[in-house]
């Protein structure tokens, strides 16, 4: 048992230095620094809310090399954070996993602006389908972890026995650890790659959730007894064009029942930009259909 023991303290101590190498340090991150994680050839990935406000950054690398990385695109609803490195100053990059498993071993790799990887260790407790960030953004899987983690971990990658990452860690409530998964990872770089940021679908509406009367819901034909209210239609809109009117109560989109905004979002996640969805609306007392086209958020 010792000897066991023993070895598994190597293996994990080797596999934190592996890992260390496409871990860089972002000083300028949070107050304290936080870390970065290399997911392509040129490009590292940090937590977006800990460099707002800023168009370029210092990363630090293994080596303790310091150098500029421009920030090349933001994802708020995710706090996804792309940097572009300097030519020539790629370390390793991270491997993916392709999902999480309750009960594997799992540690939290970071490197807090100038000072050498750091490391938390625990499992991956459970996980679950795919959620909403508070902003509406589409995450692929629920990971809760149990670890503890440590100051400066936001944008470090959480990564298992085989030394794949299993996404990037950022700062959930409580000082939790809120993991956001490999797929959305790769998903949302992609898209910072090629364009800057993460297009939404939008409709050109402003909304309100509303309760119907007791019963008519029902007698209407819908699924539940709310929808969203329009207060504001924006002015040559999708919604405009599709000819919804101030006073409309949207209830379903795309074949779905809508009483919340988050529900809405649903409805519009970006492969939907440029695809026409029914909409269906309570509009005088009687239940109405329309089309709409939708279009990017500006």
């Amino acid at each position: 048992m010792p000897g066991s023991l023993i070895e598994f303290s190597k293996e994990m101590a080797d596999a934190v230095e592996r890992t260390g190498a496409f871990v860089v340090g972002v000083p300028e991150g949070g107050r304290d620094g936080v870390s970065g994680t290399v997911v392509r050839d040129g490009y590292a990935i940090t937590a977006e809310h800990t460099i707002r406000g800023l168009d370029e950054v210092t990363v630090v690398s293994a080596g303790g090399e310091k150098s500029k990385a421009a920030v090349a695109g933001r994802d708020p609803g995710t706090d996804l954070a792309l940097l572009k490195l300097d030519a020539g100053k790629t370390p390793a990059i991270a491997r993916m996993a392709a999902k999480a498993r309750a009960g594997e071993i799992v540690f939290l790799a970071g490197r807090r602006g100038t000072e050498g990887v750091q490391a938390t260790w625990g499992i991956v407790s459970a996980v679950g389908g795919p959620w909403r960030t508070w902003r509406g953004a589409r995450v692929d899987q629920s990971i809760r972890l149990d670890l503890e983690p440590f100051v400066g971990f936001s944008g470090g990658p959480i990564v298992n026995a085989a030394g794949e990452a299993l996404g990037m860690a950022i700062s959930g409530p409580r000082r939790s650890v809120l993991p956001i998964p490999a797929a959305t990872v790769d998903r949302v770089v992609e898209q910072l790659i090629a364009r800057g940021h993460v297009p939404q679908g939008w409709i050109g509406v402003a909304l309100q959730p509303v309760a119907f009367p007791a019963g008519a819901w029902k007698s209407l034909g819908i699924e539940n007894d709310r929808g969203l209210l329009v207060v504001t239609v924006a002015s040559g809109s999708p919604a405009e064009q599709a000819g919804i009117v101030l006073g409309d109560v949207l209830v379903s989109i795309d074949g779905s029942s809508v009483n919340s905004l988050r529900g809405l979002q649903t409805g519009l996640d970006s492969d939907k930009i440029g695809k026409t969805v029914a909409i269906q609306l309570v509009r005088g007392g009687k239940l109405v259909e329309t089309n709409v086209v939708v279009g990017e958020r500006p």
